[in-house]
């Protein structure tokens, strides 16, 4: 009775052992998912002093030191009367969202249900402030530009809000579409 109890027990050890270490590679492929994006063609490269140069001090507080613009302030204003275009990335000029994928969510920030060009937006796991979000980064100048929330049931066909700072964007309306945004260098 004592050998079958053990071998149960070592069962039970051997079965529980093995549930553990597939949970935790389930666990690691969601953050290697979430921290490895696909690389951008070309990567911008910028000491802190030449960003200074090219952003506005909002800009510069948004994308380089990961802030967040005041919600319902007039870039977000500006956000809800923009027509048909396109949103690059302030710092580089990347392709990240268009007026195709915006919605009115009604947190009082630019929203996205999905980028537009998906290789220039990366993702990674924010646990700042206390919480555990899911930062929205420019892949190509790796610029804070928001976060991404799953799950709350907007009628979209993603169910995600890139809740993005307006600040991090440039707008191009789809009629200067042919004049495309100049990627700074």
């Amino acid at each position: 009775m004592k050998a079958k109890i053990t071998h149960l027990l070592a069962a039970l050890t051997l079965i529980y052992a093995t549930a553990c270490a597939e949970e935790g590679k389930k666990e690691k492929a969601m953050e290697t998912a979430e921290d490895t994006p696909s690389e951008p063609e070309q990567k911008v490269v910028k000491t802190d002093e030449e960003w200074k140069k090219i952003l506005t001090p909002e800009q510069y507080y948004i994308l380089r030191e990961a802030g967040t613009e005041r919600a319902y302030g007039e870039v977000y204003m500006d956000f809800k009367k923009q027509g048909e275009g396109a949103y690059h990335c302030a710092g580089c000029g990347a392709l990240l969202f268009s007026s195709k994928e915006k919605f009115d969510s009604g947190c009082g920030w630019p929203s996205f249900y999905d980028p537009a060009k998906a290789e220039n937006v990366v993702t990674k796991r924010d646990t700042s402030a206390g919480m555990v979000r899911i930062e929205v980064n420019c892949a190509k100048c790796d610029g804070h530009l928001g976060h991404v929330f799953e799950g709350e049931g907007f009628d979209t066909p993603s169910d995600k809000r890139y809740c993005i700072n307006g600040v991090g964007l440039k707008f191009v309306p789809a009629a200067d579409a042919t004049d495309t945004v100049t990627e700074k260098e």
